[in-house]
């Protein structure tokens, strides 16, 4: 193991530059895992590691992991660990690991019986931590795929990775290169499309039949589905607000929220 950073470690560099990490990852073709959990995650889900960096304390307890990356591992004081990455890494560990290629929409969907069964699609969540927990619902909940339009977050951003405890590894996922005939191509994969609305007029998600292939939209944090996907989708579905809440102004969920609840409504019915 090596005590002191040098070249390689300028891909732990401005790691809360959103900005800088959007061209440096790009470029070099590279995503930053944080903390022992979630560098083991992504090693078991078979992403290559290029280094990794990381506090003497962790040294120990990722040493079985460790012994045969040789000197891509970079071991050093906290001082330095928070000086390359610009703020204090309190999970101790960093691994810089290898971005794979992105599958196409088609790949992911698959069709018929080789293909998830229930997806969601995400419309302009721009909000890093909001992709990563949405995946993490989708993980937990046995959703079997996440289409992301143009617009969304990265799940391999280093919050995205981090909030969702590594779930960007356990569920396959495309971006959309077209965010106008994007719907129509996840129907032509066999699925019928479900808007998710805060509208309480939309039919309850659980009176819903939930019969063949399902694909569930969730729109941005701020404006919610667009109104050209509000439109294209087979059906507007709401989560029922309780009337209390309501009156007193609570009419919706937050993202996140709504995407645990749904998820879990969303699994009814489907193949086991």
């Amino acid at each position: 193991m090596s005590d002191a950073p040098d070249s390689p470690l300028a891909d732990y560099a401005g790691l809360r530059d959103v900005e800088l990490r959007k061209s440096l990852e790009a470029e070099h073709g590279l995503f930053i895992a944080e903390g022992e959990k979630v560098i083991r995650r992504a090693v078991a889900a078979g992403h290559r590691v290029r280094s990794v960096l990381l506090t003497r304390r962790w040294a120990a307890s990722l040493a079985d992991l460790l012994d045969g990356f040789g000197d891509r591992v970079h071991v050093v004081d906290d001082a330095t660990m928070e000086a390359i990455a610009g703020f204090p890494v309190h999970r101790g560990a960093l691994a810089a690991m290898e971005r794979p290629r992105l599958p196409s929409v088609a790949e992911v969907l698959g069709g018929g019986s080789f293909g998830p069964a229930r997806v969601l699609v995400l419309e302009d969540l721009v909000d890093h931590g909001n992709v990563g927990a949405v995946f993490r619902c989708a993980a937990a909940l046995g959703v079997g795929a996440v289409i992301l339009s143009p617009r969304c977050a990265d799940p391999l951003y280093r919050r995205s990775v981090k909030v969702s405890m590594g779930a960007v590894f356990a569920v396959p996922y495309a971006r959309m290169t077209d965010w106008y005939g994007g719907l129509a191509e996840i129907r032509a994969a066999g699925f019928r499309t479900l808007a998710l609305t805060p509208d309480q007029s939309a039919t309850p998600l659980d009176r819903v039949p939930l019969t063949g292939r399902v694909a569930l939209l969730l729109g941005s944090e701020g404006d919610g589905l667009s109104s050209r996907w509000l439109h294209e989708a087979d059906e507007a579905v709401c989560i029922p607000m309780s009337p209390a809440a309501m009156s007193l102004g609570v009419d919706s969920l937050n993202v996140v929220a709504a995407a645990a609840v749904a998820c879990h409504g969303l699994m009814r019915g489907a193949p086991v």
